[in-house]
């Protein structure tokens, strides 16, 4: 189940912090529940990217997108997401989430969150997200016009762009082996 209270209070709480561009990291703080682990007694790894579904929105609530969406018949879409999963989060633990945009093409943004319990890393994500219309992607130039953002993608770090470059290798549709 989509974890919806929890998606009230992150578009609550970022509305009443300062407004940020979207290439500033925006902080949200959470705690692993009982609904959020697995029999393994961890949270799930298909919950923590619903998770970061709650950091995304405190950086568009922030940023001014959530309010841009609606006004211009626009919709967010994740298009990609590659993710590391490096420290285990057990039942009841605090956790930060830190969102930020890292660049963007003339399709795509480019989002990393990362999953901090204390001063440890547990996850990092990078996704690749579109804003679409009725015609389909909006390029993001025109996204960051409306929100008064008006400024070039900063260069996206190497490893970024190397994830960009072998997800371009990668065929679709891919094969069908007959299987299914």
């Amino acid at each position: 189940m989509y974890p919806i209270v929890r998606l009230v209070k992150e578009v609550i709480k970022s509305s009443r912090m300062p407004p940020i561009t979207a290439l500033d990291s925006h902080v949200s703080h959470h705690r692993c529940w009982p609904q959020d682990i697995d029999n393994f007694l961890e949270m799930n790894n298909g919950r923590i990217l619903t998770i970061l579904d709650l950091g995304r929105t405190g950086l568009a609530m922030r940023s001014g997108l959530l309010r841009a969406l609606p006004r211009n018949g626009w919709a967010l879409t994740m298009a990609g997401a590659s993710v590391r999963y490096r420290k285990r989060i057990r039942p009841f633990v605090k956790f930060r989430i830190v969102s930020k945009a890292v660049g963007w093409s003339d399709r795509f943004f480019y989002l990393e969150h990362t999953i901090w319990i204390g001063d440890e890393c547990a996850v990092q994500a990078l996704f690749r997200a579109a804003i679409t219309d009725k015609n389909g992607i909006v390029n993001p130039t025109k996204v960051f016009a409306a929100v008064g953002m008006e400024q070039p993608s900063p260069e996206k770090p190497a490893w970024v762009q190397a994830w960009i470059d072998a997800d371009n290798t990668r065929p679709w549709p891919p094969e069908d082996d007959g299987t299914s």
